[in-house]
């Protein structure tokens, strides 16, 4: 279905602009579910609900506001091709759509981008031209590329049909679940919660909106509060890490959004691992982010019903590994215990039986002789344990001093 939105500007975007893009991108469109967190609503003692793009194609809603984008151009415009500069999610969905309808596309990517988001890139067809360290030292590359190619610049964010695609989640939100009360949207260059808000408010003028950022990168936050803005340091939610949201959808935030809550990388990171234990899913930092400021204040969610959208689930494999065995230890379900022994035979063995008497699982095990700190007839031993949970731990290291071992663990125990 072509898109005819040819005089659409920030100004203009309406609910009736997106319900009219919300109709032409449906077939092509996976309508993602919006789900009770059950577990999780358990845990915080709040009644949440998961919108789940990270199950869009491409694994995120930046395939909606690309398809929109898409379906907007001429004849001779899709011959000629588009470029897009994104650091991933935006890249695979003007990479898909465009593949899906014959046109040809090339991205650029920083440098830094996650490997299975540049491979997932490339298997959709599109060339991957790898520049920057970020998105704001790419974009002007970018630029540059498309006036030399003649190709059609796809803006992630900061175009109004890419809002106007962006903000059809909300239709499909509140459609799904009229009675929200909030709705938490993660924000990087705000097209995302720039045309959710203006539909969510046609819809539902009562509902919050409520926006979330990850502290080193929190220029939305810090423009629309009028205060200091964050910069630095690597981010797990690097799909949001931008400098410079749009000034157009921050105007739509001013008019719109309740409020802008931002995260800490160790708050991001436990919420991640909390979606993926809890609830079984997948999900990217930049929902991580939003379920992050929700537990920061649980209180200003009591009694609500809060719609969080998981925006993203393209995290990288070895960094979801490395987020699960932090977050094992974290909970005490993985733990080392040292030891210093002495060096004669029998003491393994009698550490790892009160251990399994204990019901817990040795997973590694490290015998160190050689320590100059340690006495001649002493050895270091490091146990890695597996038990269900810190108290399960302190069961085990209350045991094995009572046996007469001098133990210690990581977290103090």
């Amino acid at each position: 279905m072509a898109l005819s939105l040819d005089t659409i500007s920030f100004d203009t975007i309406s609910f009736d602009t997106i319900s009219k893009t919300h109709a032409a991108i449906r077939d092509a469109t996976i309508r993602t579910p919006t789900v009770p967190a059950t577990r999780l609503s358990r845990h915080l003692g709040i009644d949440l609900h998961l919108k789940l793009e990270n199950r869009q194609h491409t694994n995120a809603f930046k395939a909606r506001g690309a398809l929109a984008k898409l379906l907007t151009l001429t004849e001779t415009e899709r011959g000629a091709g588009v470029i897009a500069c994104s650091a991933g999610n935006h890249a695979q969905g003007v990479a898909y759509h465009a593949a899906r309808l014959g046109i040809p596309s090339t991205i650029v990517m920083p440098t830094g981008t996650p490997f299975n988001k540049i491979k997932r890139t490339g298997d959709f067809g599109a060339e991957v031209v790898l520049h920057g360290t970020g998105f704001d030292e790419s974009v002007a590359f970018t630029l540059d590329m498309a006036r030399a190619r003649g190709l059609t610049f796809i803006h992630p964010f900061d175009d109004p049909v890419v809002v106007a695609g962006q903000g059809t989640v909300a239709i499909e939100m509140l459609e799904q679940e009229p009675d929200l009360d909030v709705i938490v949207v993660p924000i990087g260059g705000g097209g995302l919660i720039a045309g959710m808000a203006i539909a969510a408010k046609a819809m539902k003028p009562e509902i919050e909106i409520v926006g979330a950022q990850a502290t080193l990168f929190d220029a939305a936050k810090a423009r629309f509060e009028g205060g200091e803005t964050h910069f630095g340091g690597a981010t797990l939610a690097e799909g949001i890490a931008v400098r410079a949201p749009s000034e157009a959808n921050l105007a739509i935030m001013r008019a719109h959004v309740d409020r802008i809550d931002s995260a800490s990388e160790a708050e991001i990171e436990a919420a991640v691992f909390d979606l993926l234990s809890h609830e079984k899913l997948v999900a990217e930092g930049a929902p991580g982010a939003g379920l992050a400021v929700i537990r920061n204040a649980l209180d200003a969610y009591a009694g609500k019903k809060v719609g969080l959208v998981v925006c993203g689930g393209n995290i990288d494999s070895r960094m979801l590994s490395t987020l699960i065995l932090r977050g094992l230890v974290r909970d005490g379900r993985i733990t080392r215990l040292t030891f210093e022994i002495a060096d004669t035979p029998g003491q393994l063995a009698d550490i790892s039986r009160i251990i399994g008497e204990k019901g817990a699982n040795v997973i590694e095990v490290i015998h160190q002789r050689m320590m100059q700190t340690l006495a001649l007839k002493k050895a270091e031993l490091d146990v890695v344990i597996e038990a269900r949970d810190q108290g399960h731990v302190i069961e085990i290291v209350t045991a094995l001093r009572d046996g007469g071992y001098v133990v210690r663990t990581d977290s103090g125990l």
